[in-house]
């Protein structure tokens, strides 16, 4: 399991946070309880099992729906306590 901070344009709306947490959650591979959408630093958290999904398609999935994705996000290798502490 890897924990992804993906860096986004400025959302402008609440509707746009339901939007890429609804796309995000249903993507194979995205553990959906992890799914955080920050409004107001504009960032997606998740945690996500890079042998089922590559970074890259969660990242499509948010570009297909219009969201600009910027290149400086985070990732980490974490494990299951560390996901426990992640969800916090």
């Amino acid at each position: 399991m890897k924990k992804a901070t993906i860096q986004l344009e400025t959302l402008t709306c609440p509707s746009c946070l339901l939007k890429i947490e609804n796309a995000t959650k249903a993507l194979q591979g995205v553990q959906k309880e992890s799914v955080q959408v920050l409004f107001n630093s504009s960032k997606v958290k998740l945690n996500f099992d890079e042998e089922t999904i590559a970074l890259e398609k969660i990242e499509q999935a948010i570009t297909t729906l219009g969201y600009v994705v910027k290149k400086n996000h985070r990732i980490e290798h974490c494990n299951s306590f560390q996901n426990e502490a992640f969800l916090a």
